[in-house]
């Protein structure tokens, strides 16, 4: 039996495109393999464009607080695939990944199907055979076509905010691109609506009243907020008390409020007030603000300087970030510099802007585990289109050398952003792959 990488090179194969947008193919495959879909454990599925992630790892963190067994089906991944599937709270192992792979690619039999689509088939029967209390099952495009959305009547769907990223497949402007994906929402099926623009909501109103889906919508029905410290939720049935969450910036205050809001749309979920405690607390979720304390790359800056790396890519993403990066600088003022890489896919433009008058010097660096990468030097100049100074580099290792010779008498604040593609290489360069 050939290694899951293996499969995974000739997966690619399958199809002229990577991103086909369409049910029809994995519909088949399940067909053939006994349909896994149908014997899964109940489905959370998550939609949205930012906080789609974060959302499902303080869901898994409270349910696995009140004992539950949870999966989870996650994309893309940081370092290695298997970080995609996670079994009962463990990522899948490389021999059971690699059995499951072989399997679908002899059922499948050479037809045409993308990459995503055949590894999500092998992800279900995994799941299928494998019992557990809940899967959260995040969408990986869009909604309507995408190859998560093969569950019937799950438990419950979630819809984080909606904004602009991926147009050339889900469409230009907010309204259409929240169409797609309103299109998980079920007849009968409770949803949970995250915070939205008034376009993506109207559109997501739309859908859930054209199929029969009744809503829970931030800032109607129910809200989260910061007060005093502390996180409060309410909703129809009452007020929390709760800690702040583990995960850093005022952004993780909504994704941790939808996460509350849907286990308690859920009344069988039954999770108490201390696991939802435990939960906020304990939640990790990597390249998300996080803060690389330990490892090899904090040791190519100078003393006292701090290290973060978050995944975002869009505009939205940037000015979450930023926003987060600005609270930082209030509590504890140092120079700010930034290490971005992105794909030229995204708006560049539209992320650093975020970051203009904010950080002081920015170091564009290659991707190279995406062939849709932007070269340093067009980082560079997107960079000093909003404002900022910047100067490509060759590598990571580099731009945090070049940040170290130039660090003033206060230590810098750096934070490795512009793409998840560009945190999964900072992980493994700094030796902390997510476990």
């Amino acid at each position: 039996m050939d290694g899951s990488d293996a499969y995974l090179d000739r997966f690619l194969a399958l199809h002229p495109k990577e991103i086909d947008l369409s049910l029809g193919r994995i519909e088949r495959l399940l067909k053939d393999l006994g349909h896994p879909e149908r014997a899964m454990p109940p489905v959370v599925q998550v939609a949205g464009t930012n906080g789609k992630g974060s959302s499902a790892a303080f869901m898994r963190a409270m349910l696995e607080a009140a004992g539950r067994r949870v999966h989870v089906y996650t994309s893309p991944h940081l370092v290695r695939f298997h970080e995609r599937i996670r079994l009962g709270g463990r990522f899948v192992d490389e021999d059971r990944l690699a059995a499951t792979f072989e399997e679908v690619e002899r059922v499948n039999d050479g037809r045409q199907i993308t990459l995503f689509e055949i590894t999500t088939a092998a992800a279900m029967l995994l799941f299928a055979r494998e019992p557990a209390d809940l899967l959260l099952l995040e969408v990986g495009l869009g909604g309507r076509y995408d190859a998560t959305n093969v569950v019937e009547k799950p438990l419950a769907s979630v819809i984080t905010p909606v904004s602009l990223d991926h147009q050339k497949f889900l469409g230009d402007d907010l309204g259409a691109i929240a169409h797609e994906k309103a299109g998980i929402l079920k007849s009968l099926v409770p949803a949970v609506i995250a915070r939205q623009d008034a376009a993506a909501l109207e559109s997501i109103e739309r859908e859930a009243a054209k199929v029969g889906a009744p809503l829970s919508i931030s800032g109607q029905d129910w809200q989260a907020r910061e007060e005093r410290g502390r996180l409060v939720f309410e909703d129809g049935d009452g007020l929390l008390d709760l800690p702040l969450p583990r995960l850093v910036g005022r952004h993780q205050i909504e994704n941790a409020g939808a996460a509350i809001a849907t286990l308690r749309a859920v009344e069988r979920l039954n999770v108490e007030t201390r696991a939802i405690e435990v939960g906020l607390s304990s939640v990790d979720w990597p390249a998300r603000m996080q803060r690389l304390s330990s490892g090899r790359l904090p040791t190519l800056l100078p003393t006292g300087a701090e290290l973060w790396l978050d995944g975002g890519h869009n505009p939205d993403g940037g000015r979450a970030i930023a926003s987060t990066m600005a609270e930082l600088d209030e509590r504890s003022p140092k120079p700010i510099v930034l290490v971005v890489g992105m794909l030229n896919t995204k708006d560049s433009d539209g992320f650093l802007e975020a970051f203009a008058g904010l950080a002081g010097r920015l170091y564009g660096v290659p991707i190279g585990s995406s062939t849709a990468a932007r070269a340093p030097d067009e980082v560079v100049a997107a960079a000093e289109r909003a404002g900022l100074a910047a100067e490509a580099c060759g590598s990571i290792e580099e731009a945090l050398a070049k940040a170290s010779r130039a660090a003033g008498p206060v230590p810098p604040r750096v934070l490795i952003t512009g793409s998840l593609y560009l945190a999964g290489e900072a992980l493994a360069a700094n030796g902390t792959p997510p476990g």
